[in-house]
């Protein structure tokens, strides 16, 4: 057996313009392509560990995770976790039993619903406006707790994607955030689309819970989250082990342990600064989407758009891949041929993409590729 094919791994998109949603937040900048060669070994971030995460401060994980990310997201308590998903496992999983609801919006990702399967919850839907915009009905929230508490059964939390991985949509979560404290229920945001790109405040949404993705959103290596609440929910999420005082029981005693972390870090200058410009990233998109209307090309989700993910449906595009030999596969094969990547293989009708990673230069390409594979036919 040999074992070259792992020795000669090569990204065959690397220099592509990436419009690719869950992967222009989370590009790494200089200084973090920098330090990951640096503290790239295993667990290299444990040298001077006593026993938590969190408390290693050197590299200044300390420093990081209890001063800057706090005042940063504007909550009170922060943890680093593998990811968002893990992020809201844990306090799923802490406020929830069997049979208990979640009630989260029909836009949520999927791994709110394994999130909360895996701890024998069940999910009611909050339903949006439908096609074409999607919207999030927020008084929805308020109509499917009287529901439930109705049948005499028991609401363990709110959530709220924010904005959602399929149309970037934001509904307005100060309205859910009061509709969770009017019911005594709290409340989860989830931001993983949010924090890092756009300028974000827990406390200022009012919110008990935040939920961000560093490799989504942070400009850091996966897998990496962050877990932002009140400290009032600190003795409940981060209880620790009864058998080993000073590990933390959702956490599994620690999570992130090499590179992620130290990504997440050495990009957050950057990452700090560019959210102070996220009103450029909104002009910017509603600038693409309406480029693409003109060709024919149909935005859905809330218009006017704010926020650079998006979702666009061409009935062009797919009548074209039932008379093209790759099927649904040619629009993804005639963008990566002019040096396009993002675009998920397999689909025409429907499809997803990001402006954040490229300059209007390279917007300017992408139309242009659009508009000639529409022209060929």
């Amino acid at each position: 057996m040999g074992f070259e094919k792992f020795l000669e791994m090569k990204r065959k998109t690397k220099g592509m313009i990436n419009i690719d949603p869950i992967q222009t937040g989370g590009i790494l900048t200089p200084a973090a392509r920098k330090m990951l060669e640096e503290w790239g070994d295993g667990y290299s971030v444990c040298d001077f560990c006593k026993g938590r995460l969190d408390e290693i401060r050197t590299p200044p994980i300390y420093e990081f995770v209890h001063e800057v990310l706090p005042e940063f997201i504007g909550a009170e308590v922060v943890r680093i976790t593998c990811g968002a998903r893990e992020a809201k496992f844990m306090v799923i999983h802490s406020l929830a039993k069997p049979g208990d609801w979640i009630i989260a919006d029909s836009n949520a990702h999927y791994t709110t619903y394994v999130a909360a399967e895996r701890t024998g919850a069940r999910v009611r839907e909050v339903e949006t406006t439908g096609y074409p915009e999607f919207r999030v009905v927020e008084e929805a929230y308020e109509d499917a707790i009287r529901e439930i508490r109705a049948r005499g059964e028991r609401v363990a939390l709110l959530l709220l994607t924010w904005p959602d991985g399929n149309y970037g949509n934001l509904p307005d979560a100060k309205k859910v955030a009061k509709i969770a404290e009017e019911n005594d229920i709290p409340f989860l945001l989830n931001a993983a689309y949010a924090i890092g790109r756009m300028p974000v405040s827990m406390k200022k949404i009012g919110a008990d819970f935040i939920v961000g993705s560093g490799h989504k959103s942070m400009a850091a290596c996966a897998p990496v989250g962050v877990l932002g609440m009140k400290r009032e929910w600190e003795n409940v999420v981060l209880r620790t082990s009864e058998r080993f005082k000073n590990k933390e029981v959702e956490m599994l005693g620690c999570t992130v342990r090499g590179a992620p972390i130290i990504t997440l870090m050495a990009s957050f200058p950057a990452v700090a600064e560019r959210v102070k410009h996220w009103e450029e990233q909104v002009e910017k998109a509603r600038w693409f989407s309406g480029e693409m209307e003109r060709l024919g090309i149909k935005q859905l989700g809330e218009k006017p758009h704010r926020h650079d993910l998006m979702q666009f449906e061409s009935e062009r595009l797919y009548e074209i891949s039932k008379h093209r030999k790759e099927g649904g596969f040619f629009l993804y094969k005639e963008l990566k041929k002019r040096g396009i990547w993002g675009i998920k293989p397999g689909v025409t009708r429907r499809f997803k993409l990001s402006t954040f990673a490229a300059s209007r230069e390279e917007l300017k390409l992408v139309l242009r590729a659009f508009e000639e594979i529409l022209s060929k036919g």
